[in-house]
């Protein structure tokens, strides 16, 4: 399953090291972050739950941009 999501991130680079924090999270197959867009794109891994797993992208993203909002 793919879902995309509002971010608030304010600098490209930032952006690049969310989504490779988001890469590495636990219940992610894939994820890509638009630092234009302000979006974000994730692939769960099958059985994933959805709910527990972007609160973990959320604390991974935090700990880089500690303002970072996701909508989900």
């Amino acid at each position: 399953m793919t879902k995309t999501y509002k971010i608030e991130v304010d600098c490209a680079n930032c952006a690049n090291l969310m989504e490779n924090a988001t890469r590495k999270t636990a219940g992610v197959a894939s994820a890509t972050v638009n630092y234009m867009t302000q979006k974000m794109t994730v692939e769960f891994s099958e059985g994933a739950d959805v709910q527990t797993v972007m609160q973990a992208v959320l604390k991974v993203c935090k700990k880089i941009e500690p303002d970072c909002q996701i909508a989900f």
